[in-house]
């Protein structure tokens, strides 16, 4: 019976393998875990943004402690006033009632997108492959378009005389509406602006809530309704659980977009009519183009920063106590 002999490498060929690597591994051209390279190489562009970003911030914030008119502007001798301009804005009447208008507005863009942004990402989930593609698509192409084009898209959906929607009123029987200047008064003009809010802003939400449901097993679902759970049970013991911290990102996203809102308001209506439609955004512009006060007007933009901020913190700080409550 012949041996079967196993085949061994010769001594020539392992003398002539590379010892194994006893250190960590290093990628093409040396750079290991501990080498500069990555960081140098990401440099530019991390100064970069820190450039665009912190510079404006820095600049207006030493504007506001400046006495910085056109004058200024022009021979670039401000004098340092301190906190005058801030005590200026903060004991205005009309800046607080600026601020109690932006707040209202926040409010009802924010609870009308996330209702509608909900309702619409629950409808999807439902739909088939082609329906929910369709909605989806038509989602994307609205969130695509750019913010002037449909700021001037609605200036002629209500313009009073070539307006489709006075237009439709009227051939409803309703010959009130017949010539109707919409932005000529104040409280109409405000909800033409809500409504193109509240229209550009609920196709990222809702895609994003979408995106959280889909996530959510199917077997939660069939387990709610085996023990007689409804809908509206179903989706405050089950759905809304899961997709919480989506929800309140997205919610705090909002907050963010509403309460900075201007390009909407400055090419509709620049804040009119009198001041239906002004928002600190707005106001501070405003300010600083109207009578050249550029000071007074940086000072309302870091007041619009702060506010933002202290909602915010408030809003993190419920957040984390009631998921440490969970917990």
């Amino acid at each position: 019976m012949p041996t079967v002999r196993e085949r061994s490498v010769p001594r020539e060929a392992a003398r002539r393998r590379p010892p194994a690597p006893s250190g960590p591994a290093r990628g093409r051209g040396g750079a290991g875990r501990g080498s500069p390279w990555p960081y140098l190489l990401i440099a530019p562009a991390v100064l970069g943004m820190l450039y665009l970003l912190l510079y404006p911030l820095a600049r207006a914030v030493l504007i506001s402690v400046q006495d910085f008119r056109l004058r200024q502007l022009i021979l670039g001798d401000a004098e340092f006033v301190g906190l005058r301009n801030y005590r200026t804005l903060l004991g205005d009447p009309e800046f607080w009632e600026v601020v109690r208008r932006t707040f209202v507005f926040m409010a009802v863009c924010v609870v009308a997108i996330m209702v509608l942004s909900t309702l619409v990402a629950l409808m999807t989930e439902r739909l088939g492959r082609v329906a929910r593609t369709v909605v989806l698509s038509s989602l994307v192409l609205v969130w695509a378009v750019p913010v002037v084009a449909a700021t001037t898209v609605f200036q002629w959906l209500f313009h009073s005389e070539f307006g489709i929607v006075n237009e439709t009123l009227t051939g409803l029987g309703l010959d009130s509406y017949e010539g109707y200047t919409w932005f000529a008064h104040g409280g109409t003009a405000f909800a033409i602006v809500v409504v193109l809010i509240v229209w550009q802003s609920v196709p990222f939400a809702a895609i994003t809530l979408y995106s959280a449901l889909v996530t959510v097993p199917a077997e939660l679902y069939e387990s709610a309704r085996m023990d007689g759970a409804g809908g509206t049970r179903v989706f405050r013991s089950v759905t809304f659980p899961l997709v919480r911290p989506i929800f309140m990102l997205v919610l705090s996203l909002e907050v963010i977009w509403t309460f900075k809102a201007f390009v909407q308001i400055w090419v509709m209506t620049r804040g009119g009519p009198g001041e239906a439609t002004t928002i600190l955004p707005v106001y501070a512009v405003q300010t600083a183009l109207a009578g050249q006060r550029y000071d007074l007007g940086s000072a309302a933009s870091m007041l619009t920063v702060l506010l933002m901020s202290g909602v915010l913190v408030l809003y993190f700080r419920q957040l984390f106590r009631q998921e440490g409550e969970q917990l």
